[in-house]
């Protein structure tokens, strides 16, 4: 019996290292293909390009959507940096989703915002709308006053209250830099109507300093829960979204900040309120529905526009985050299945489904396996050890060398943190992360997979702080 134990254990290890193995040379590859992609296209995005696509004829009006819930704290600087976006025809709508603070109070003394009647045309389902409000001061502000129904219907309510072809999602605790809609619109412009949605690149807001709606300075925080994430954004968003943009694979874009044509999301139905994950479903169904209509358009990411959003600040609230991801990319998958290694579906459905499912999904699961080995190899020693040192040896090497390397990447293409010691505290959290914050988020992507199989549903509160103005006291 025992031997049959042993021999059993054995195969995992085995398997174990054999599954790093392949997934280090995948995030290999992906962290090739982002470098060569920034060092070719990242320096043609000067300013002056920037001005000659400002006052060109080309460009296409947006409408800014800015679905908000109890965001009090942070939602007057949000939306002032909207308004001084340096964008040729805007408008921006901030959706009020039955907030219980006084999110609509603020909004509507800071903007002298007024009501005013206003047909909203239902071409997507949303909760009641109470109220629309426009700005004295600012012709181009909106505020929509709704019953509660998620940041999903609010999208939604937004969408039908639009004017304009293409919309832009920004979190209500977010904060845009001036020219971040003019360059994350460019592939939109430029592509003549084959990119149909872009992403942009998000930065922790945690530390930065803002002055009326402007950041005034860019501080890495001291909390090493919030550098730990500006670690893993940068990872995320540096390595892992430029290498898929590059072929169409791109199947999350953050809601936070993402531009969509209107045209396609109301043809793919609009935000789904049945997920967590409506982000990334909206994206994967958009994929599907361009697939099945036959339509070569591009869904993709752009690094240099940047956006600064305020990231957890607690373990209790960050797991409560991870929880919720991790459910909503399960559910996002499942729900579109059979588009994995279907050939009609593309690139999508026989390279970024599989990637998706054999990584994102199945890397937290075997990889926390992975952690348990490691320990019982340690408890029981023998030939255990052997493969236990090896596959340490992976796991060490997969959880700091492509942190770091996206650090590095920061540093010399985006390069949003310009004090040095910023890029050395960056770099030193990169080396501990496989020591506590990857098990950690490790075990509560778990708890999700769980929840997810138990059909729990957890939104969840994020605790708001709001952004630090000169003179405050950390």
């Amino acid at each position: 019996m025992n031997t049959i134990w042993d021999a059993l254990l054995l195969f995992f290890g085995k398997f174990l290292i054999f599954y790093m193995l392949i997934v280090i040379g995948i995030y290999t590859l992906m962290l090739l293909l982002s470098f060569m992609k920034l060092r070719k296209e990242y320096r043609l995005d000067k300013e002056e390009l920037d001005d000659d696509f400002l006052s060109s004829f080309y460009s296409k009006p947006v409408s800014v959507l800015v679905p908000a819930f109890n965001e009090e704290k942070g939602v007057v600087d949000s939306v002032r940096s909207l308004l001084s976006l340096r964008y040729p025809q805007f408008e921006v709508i901030v959706i009020n989703d039955g907030s219980t603070d006084n999110t609509m109070e603020v909004l509507i003394e800071q903007f002298q915002l007024v009501p005013i009647n206003k047909v909203v045309r239902k071409q997507l389902p949303n909760e009641q709308i109470h109220a629309v409000y426009q700005s004295k001061i600012h012709q181009n502000l909106w505020l929509l006053d709704k019953a509660n129904g998620g940041k999903a219907d609010a999208l939604n309510a937004g969408i039908n209250m639009s004017k304009y072809p293409y919309i832009c999602s920004i979190d209500g605790d977010s904060i845009l830099e001036e020219r971040s809609l003019l360059r994350i619109m460019k592939p939109i412009v430029y592509s003549d109507g084959d990119v149909i949605a872009a992403g942009g690149n998000v930065r922790i807001a945690n530390g930065i300093f803002v002055e009326h709606g402007t950041m005034s300075e860019v501080v890495l925080s001291n909390s090493l829960l919030v550098v730990m994430q500006a670690v893993e954004y940068l990872r995320a968003f540096l390595m892992g979204r430029i290498a898929l943009s590059k072929y169409n694979l791109v199947l999350i874009i953050s809601g936070a900040f993402s531009v969509f044509s209107k045209e396609w999301v109301i043809k793919a139905g609009g935000y789904s309120k049945n997920t967590i994950g409506e982000d990334m479903e909206l994206v994967v169904r958009l994929h599907r529905v361009l697939a099945e209509a036959k339509e070569k358009k591009r869904i993709e990411f752009v690094p240099d526009p940047v956006c600064w959003t305020e990231v957890p600040s607690s373990i209790s609230v960050l797991r409560r985050q991870r929880r919720r991801w991790q459910q909503g990319l399960t559910e996002s998958l499942w729900r579109h299945r059979k588009m994995t290694f279907n050939p009609k579906y593309g690139t999508v459905g026989m390279i970024s489904m599989p990637y998706f499912w054999f990584v994102e999904f199945l890397g937290p699961l075997i990889e926390l396996a992975g952690y348990v080995y490691l320990l019982f190899a340690i408890f029981m020693g023998g030939v255990y050890v052997e493969i236990a040192v090896l596959l340490a040896i992976l796991l060490i090497l997969y959880g700091t060398t492509f942190s770091m390397a996206s650090v590095l990447m920061e540093g010399w293409s985006v390069n949003r943190y310009p004090k040095i010691r910023d890029i050395y505290k960056l770099l030193l959290m990169a080396l501990t992360e496989i020591f506590w914050y990857r098990p950690l988020t490790l075990l509560w992507r778990f708890e999700g997979f769980i929840r997810t199989l138990f059909k729990k549903r957890e939104w969840g509160k994020m605790e708001r702080t709001g952004f630090k103005k000169k003179g405050m006291v950390s």
